[in-house]
């Protein structure tokens, strides 16, 4: 089985969580299956749920290079210099990033209200970003934009290989054909 979930933020990517935080249990009603892959909790988007230990780790293993596209709003207006050090990868403490797939975007249509909203500065602009990777650094993306000046505010995973987050509502999931 395949569930694509639309994650909303401040959720955790688990089922249980001892402190009563909200998680995945409160969006997805089936069981015995699990999350392949993380998305940290100021995340949006796309979690790949199943109860395919080997689909799981094809998902998760980096030796896979499974590609996972992210929209990502910055505080400031993205520079095309900014586009090509992420293209060619960036150096964060625990090394150098593969290089990403990354290109300048206007804020996605269909987009729905985060809840809580971004903090919005009124002499500050934001501008979008589409980052595709291959490896999953923790909060790697997140690391990435604030390292060539152009820190994350809000993070949507919109794919993760084929899968996308299309026609699922924030809070929704569908079941997967394939």
């Amino acid at each position: 089985m395949i569930v694509l979930l639309n994650k909303p933020f401040d959720v955790l990517c688990q089922f249980t969580d001892e402190d009563g935080r909200r998680t995945l249990a409160d969006y997805v009603e089936i069981k015995n299956i699990y999350a392949a892959g993380r998305l940290d909790r100021d995340s949006e988007g796309l979690v790949v749920l199943t109860n395919d230990g080997r689909l799981q780790h094809k998902i998760t293993d980096p030796k896979n290079k499974m590609v996972k596209t992210y929209w990502v709003q910055v505080e400031g207006v993205i520079t095309d210099k900014a586009i090509r050090q992420l293209s060619k990868g960036i150096t964060l403490k625990d090394g150098l990033t593969k290089p990403a797939a990354a290109r300048k975007i206007k804020e996605p249509k269909k987009l729905w209200q985060r809840n809580p909203p971004i903090r919005e500065r009124k002499n500050i602009p934001t501008s979008w970003v589409e980052l595709s990777i291959s490896e999953g650094k923790n909060r790697q993306v997140r690391r990435m934009t604030a390292a060539v000046g152009f820190p994350t505010l809000r993070l949507i995973r919109y794919s993760v290989g084929d899968w996308t987050i299309d026609n699922i509502d924030s809070g929704g999931y569908i079941v997967a054909t394939k």
